[in-house]
């Protein structure tokens, strides 16, 4: 079911609500944000509720959030949503859905961190407190978290069509960063928790800081070098120094070389999504242009 199959409204919310977890249905409820998977509906001042609307992943992916979050958000520094009730699905909604926590902030996409030193500083606390060894049964990623080599032939697409757009200055200075990437020794190191998907749109500002991390669909356990990718695409110029530094244990020369190919990989996708927003192409999220763009140029320089 994709979001041209069913109308998710204010009443359908309330319905769902009444139905399934009544001591909540009379809070007021309003469209909060329409995501690439996922429509957030508020709830009151302090809930969420977060409903499937695209691929058919998303569900497993809700699922997945509600069985493990609550257990790591109490050790993370920034604030997460955490899950509170779990919906099943029904008749009047066939997929499942869940309450979670409201957590104020705007997307980094639009609103960027401006203050460097607090934005390195948070990036590093959020993600030394998350990256500890993963619990056997951790669910594996979806590619993310794994070693770069099996990524190739994605790579070479995205960088063709993003070449071909007239979208990559220096495409050689690109393609020399992923190889020298997958070339680097792989993760030897206990599978850690990871965020998974780790870019502008999922990561909160306030005050030109980092407040709030969201959308933890693909949360997984692997190789850290995926969610160090973040550095490049989400802090100011001058920040990235203050981030290495900041962040424990201190990454090795391989886990940096790896991150930068998990960095230039999502740039490029970064890169075409947004291009196609500014076209009007379904899909396409023309904020999410500028943040790969300054990821690509701070790889390649």
């Amino acid at each position: 079911m994709t979001h041209t199959e069913i109308e998710i409204t204010a009443e359908l919310v309330r319905e769902l609500l009444r139905d399934q977890h009544p001591d909540l249905a009379d809070r007021p409820v309003r469209l909060g944000a329409r995501g690439w998977d996922n429509q957030l509906w508020r709830l009151g001042d302090d809930l969420a509720v977060r409903l499937p609307w695209a691929t058919r992943a998303a569900d497993d992916l809700l699922r997945k959030e509600h069985a493990w979050l609550p257990a790591l958000a109490p050790r993370l520094p920034l604030r997460v949503p955490v899950p509170r009730r779990l919906g099943e699905p029904s008749e009047r909604y066939p997929r499942p859905w869940i309450v979670t926590t409201w957590v104020p902030g705007a997307p980094a996409d639009r609103a960027p961190a401006t203050r460097p030193d607090a934005a390195a500083d948070g990036l590093a606390a959020f993600l030394t407190a998350l990256h500890r060894p993963a619990p056997e049964g951790a669910p594996v990623g979806r590619g993310r978290g794994g070693p770069l080599a099996g990524l190739t032939e994605g790579f070479a697409e995205q960088l063709a069509s993003a070449t071909e757009r007239g979208l990559v200055p220096d495409p050689d200075a690109v393609r020399a960063v992923w190889e020298d990437a997958a070339a680097a020794p792989e993760w030897a190191g206990p599978p850690t928790w990871l965020h998974g998907d780790l870019h502008p749109a999922n990561v909160l500002t306030s005050d030109g800081a980092f407040c709030g991390v969201i959308d933890f669909g693909d949360l997984c356990a692997g190789d850290p070098a995926s969610d160090l990718a973040a550095a490049w695409s989400l802090l100011p110029d001058g920040a990235l120094d203050r981030f290495h530094r900041g962040y424990r244990p201190a990454a090795d020369a391989a886990t940096l070389r790896r991150a930068r190919g998990w960095a230039v990989g999502r740039a490029l996708g970064g890169i075409l999504v947004g291009d196609a927003g500014v076209h009007g192409r379904p899909g396409g999220k023309p904020t999410w242009g500028p943040p790969a763009q300054a990821a690509l140029r701070r790889l390649t320089a």
